[in-house]
């Protein structure tokens, strides 16, 4: 399947001069096949190490002078390397740390090589003690699991998907095309974004086997907990990776999650599986201006999963529950969150850390809450999720008065519309929204 982040790779292919390239993301979100699928198509060769298949590899980087690396990478495994033609991968490169340092002297000695370096848990690597990486010489870019916009295109709903790219506000989307896209929604939600679960249910339709494969994925996960906490830790790890489906669209307070564990090591696994990518939190900001990180409250945050897929599965519901059930209002509508902040962080710019934030007031009689804030240009945009078609907005509207902001998005079933400075838009639609805030605010 195609992933929208290869039309990013071409266009780094023809950058002159380009930076060497640092893939990051989760395991199992389709990086190394994202890389190999690149390297056959745009280049006459590719060069792949994989550190934690051939181990001897390493001994090359023992030296940073990249004439030499890439002589002994040649002669070791009888390669051919030539800049400007060969794309050099270096998989699992978070099992050599000289590798990645070596990256910045390829870029300063010999920059016409292309040169992608990925791995699982590369953000230990680059977390180690005495580790630098150079500014401006390795640029980072991230992979996330597959959109709702990926999705349908693997799917073969490319006309569906161009439907959506065109649709205008103050056009009415015909009710058959409204409510075959909920369905797909609701078929992405069970299946998720993780490459191989996508895959095998496009190709075999059954959601038996998908629940095989994400039930191995999650184990995956857990057995990467020796890979970056010491044994001692795994408890507050697995108690956090075990209770977190329970709590996506809560605050997280530290008890939520264990009244026995110590909160201090409860924070300590929250952020280890965010570095692993299996988790990743949502700050509370005030909102109070650009950029928003700078606003933000640390002691007050929400948790996404990695992949919503893998969040139902976690949650152990039923096959027969998933399709009798709506499942966009299953569960207080935390699957509707959960599904919105996913979609949000694909969409975002790949070269930029993922970032998401919301918005609480606590305030005797005053409590308030907006889901989503996101910033598009210098533009401060407010999103609300509704697990229904109706509900009460009584908050996005107080955050918009307050902050004289000029556009609130509801994000719901509610079908495509525009009502004063609300924006409705159905769960289908979300990769559009830089899209739609860009015509109605430019």
């Amino acid at each position: 399947m195609q992933r929208s982040l290869l039309k990013e790779l071409m266009l780094w292919k023809e950058k002159s001069p380009h930076l060497p390239l640092l893939l990051r993301g989760a395991r199992q979100v389709g990086k190394t096949f994202l890389i190999e699928q690149f390297g056959n198509q745009y280049f006459e060769n590719t060069v792949m190490i994989n550190f934690e298949e051939s181990p001897e590899y390493q001994a090359c980087f023992e030296t940073l002078k990249p004439l030499d690396i890439l002589s002994q990478i040649e002669i070791l495994g009888n390669h051919k390397i030539t800049p400007g033609k060969t794309l050099l991968f270096l998989d699992e490169i978070q099992i050599c740390p000289r590798a990645i340092m070596a990256l910045r002297y390829f870029k300063e000695q010999l920059p016409e090589l292309h040169v992608i370096g990925a791995g699982s848990l590369l953000e230990f690597a680059l977390e180690e003690k005495g580790f630098h990486m150079p500014v401006g010489r390795v640029q980072y870019i991230y992979l996330k699991p597959l959109s709702f916009q990926e999705y349908l295109k693997a799917s073969g709903y490319e006309q569906l998907r161009t439907f959506m790219n065109e649709a205008q506000i103050g056009t009415p989307i015909p009710e058959p095309i409204h409510d075959k896209a909920l369905a797909l929604v609701k078929e992405y939600m069970i299946i998720g974004g993780m490459p191989m679960v996508a895959d095998h249910f496009i190709k075999h339709h059954s959601l038996r086997e998908c629940q095989n494969y994400q039930t191995l994925l999650l184990k995956t996960y857990r057995d990467d907990f020796s890979k970056y906490a010491s044994s001692p830790h795994h408890p507050y790890l697995t108690q956090v990776y075990d209770r977190t489906p329970a709590l996506i669209g809560q605050a997280i307070k530290y008890t939520h999650i264990s009244a026995e564990l110590n909160s201090r090591y409860l924070k300590n696994a929250i952020h280890n599986l965010s570095k692993a990518g299996v988790l990743f939190p949502i700050y509370s900001t005030s909102g109070a201006g650009l950029p928003l990180i700078s606003h933000i409250q640390e002691k007050q945050f929400k948790l996404l999963f990695l992949d919503i897929g893998l969040l139902q599965r976690a949650s152990k519901l039923e096959v027969e529950l998933l399709f009798s059930q709506d499942l966009i209002l299953l569960n207080r509508g935390a699957l509707a969150e959960q599904f919105v902040g996913q979609e949000l962080l694909a969409y975002q710019d790949p070269y930029e850390e993922p970032q998401l934030y919301y918005w609480q007031r606590d305030k005797k009689n005053s409590n308030a809450e907006v889901d989503y804030l996101i910033n598009l240009g210098s533009k401060i945009i407010p999103i609300e999720v509704k697990s229904g078609k109706t509900g009460r907005l009584k908050s996005i509207q107080m955050l918009m008065q307050e902050r004289a902001l000029p556009l609130g998005i509801r994000i719901s079933a509610k079908e495509f519309s525009l009502e004063g400075k609300l924006l409705s838009i159905p769960f289908y639609m979300i990769g559009q929204i830089p899209r739609l805030v860009q015509e109605l605010l430019p």
